[in-house]
């Protein structure tokens, strides 16, 4: 079936049509329910290392908030998008923003880490359920299977890429829990135009095709290798470099905002090309690699890997998802095949990264006691202060264990004489700069893996064909 005949659903509209009144209303708050849902995959990774002190559990263990949500998302997609093609759409999206709504309210009143993964796991089956019927009522909306698959990947694409900052800046501003408040009403604005949309007319294309596996495929590599952009690179911020929630988040805005800059870009040249998501996929593993040769702890030396990695991302994602539902109907059903590609690579991604920068954080334990010990001998404090300060050091050290060291408290503890403050002031820089260098270099072998996934996309990503070749 050719491009132009996947379009006919409906009301025809070229690819430069404007909507306007309720049409429009109805398309921007179908596309803000998908970036919500979309950008739930990474809004909690900047509130992470917050949730990990409130719940008192290792980094290993707060990474299940991430895991847990995008390994539902990526087992229930393809059942949802099933759901809504042989049965009501619109009921299905009702149904899936009122549970989304709720499961994301218990998020935010959960008593116990059990509860916060109960929550996101119920978030995702709502969620699930609102990406595949929106994608239906995106098209059924604008009369076009191309311009509301179009619509609907970038929406994903914005989502993701804008996701950690907003998360950031909200954690910082008002608590983690203001995260999943905020979601409530807004994520709930879509409920007027779901009713208001036809039930949908997808439901009657019954051409089931396989999946696109070369481009579902590089989705799923390009999003295991973009976890180490969204999680590991703000775990290093904050947790590694102290910084706070907020100033993450501005520096991390570096990805979407190449991101968003790169996608516009590359659609007047090729959009859904073979090139544009080979070149994308290299940008991507060279941002990694970048990440992964920071000289120190100063923020501009991320910026430049980041501004690749979001060029790598927005040419990548939404092109891959084009290529995905091209000439493949009904399109709600392959658009399903790509949620499930995207979040079981994040899985994936999690799975293989956090194990190796866990143990290299382990393994860092060590030398960086050992470094501390001598640093604090040939400062020049008096003896009992040194060794008041070495055993609340060693306290601090034991009690934080698996997690990156906050050494503040000793010092704090110690009760130094005013006439002591200055050199133990310099000291506690002294200790925070040799942790800090310590913690770069153990994510280290993270990216370097993650750049080797994101070149691994290299290879299905040349098995696309070109578009002229598919619709000769």
């Amino acid at each position: 079936m050719t491009a132009r005949a996947a379009d006919g659903v409906g009301l025809q509209s070229r690819a430069g049509d404007t909507f306007e009144g309720p049409r429009r209303s109805a398309v921007v708050t179908l596309s803000l329910a998908v970036a919500i849902v979309l950008a739930d995959s990474a809004i909690v990774t900047l509130a992470l290392p917050s949730i990990l002190r409130d719940f008192d559990v290792e980094v290993s263990t707060v990474a299940w908030v991430l895991i847990a949500f995008n390994l539902v998302l990526a087992l229930a997609a393809v059942p949802a998008a099933r759901l809504c093609i042989r049965g009501n759409a619109r009921g299905a999206a009702v149904i899936g923003l009122v549970v989304f709504a709720a499961a994301s309210a218990a998020c935010a009143l959960a008593p116990s880490f059990g509860v916060l993964l109960a929550a996101r796991i119920v978030q995702a089956l709502g969620g699930a359920l609102v990406i595949a019927a929106c994608l239906e009522l995106l098209v059924v909306t604008v009369g076009s299977q191309t311009r509301g698959a179009g619509l609907w990947a970038s929406a994903g694409v914005a989502g993701t890429a804008i996701g950690p900052v907003a998360g950031g800046l909200l954690t910082d501003a008002i608590s983690w829990q203001s995260i999943f408040i905020v979601q409530v009403p807004l994520v709930l604005l879509a409920l007027p135009a779901v009713l208001a949309t036809g039930r949908g007319s997808q439901k009657r294309e019954h051409s089931v095709d396989r999946p696109h596996l070369a481009a579902n495929l590089a989705l799923a590599l390009i999003s295991a290798a973009l976890t180490a952009a969204l999680f590991l690179l703000v775990l290093l911020l904050v947790e590694g470099w102290r910084q706070s929630p907020a100033i993450a988040a501005l520096t991390v805005c570096v990805i979407p905002v190449a991101a968003l800059l790169a996608a516009p870009l590359a659609r007047r040249v090729a959009a859904g090309s073979q090139a544009e998501a080979i070149a994308g996929s290299i940008l991507l593993a060279g941002g990694l690699a970048g990440l992964a040769l920071l000289p120190d702890a100063a923020l501009a030396w991320t910026v430049a890997p980041q501004a690749l990695i979001g060029f790598g991302l927005g040419l990548t994602v939404d092109s891959l998802t084009q290529v995905a539902l091209r000439e493949r109907l009904p399109q709600t059903l392959h658009g399903g095949w790509t949620i499930a590609a995207r979040h079981a690579g994040v899985v994936a991604g999690l799975a293989i990264l956090t194990p190796v920068f866990t143990a290299d954080l382990k393994a860092a334990e060590q030398p960086a006691r050992e470094a501390i010990a001598a640093q604090v001998l040939d400062s020049r404090l008096p003896a009992s202060s040194k060794l008041a300060l070495a055993h609340g050091l060693a306290d601090q050290l034991v009690a934080q264990r698996g997690r990156v060291p906050d050494l503040s408290q000793a010092f704090e503890d110690a009760a130094l004489p005013a006439a002591q403050q200055p050199q133990a002031a310099r000291l506690e820089l002294a200790l925070d700069d040799q942790l800090e260098r310590a913690t770069t270099r153990a994510f280290r072998d993270a990216f370097v893996i993650a750049a080797a996934i994101a070149l691994l996309a290299v290879v299905p990503a040349a098995l696309i064909r070109p578009a002229s070749e598919v619709q000769a």
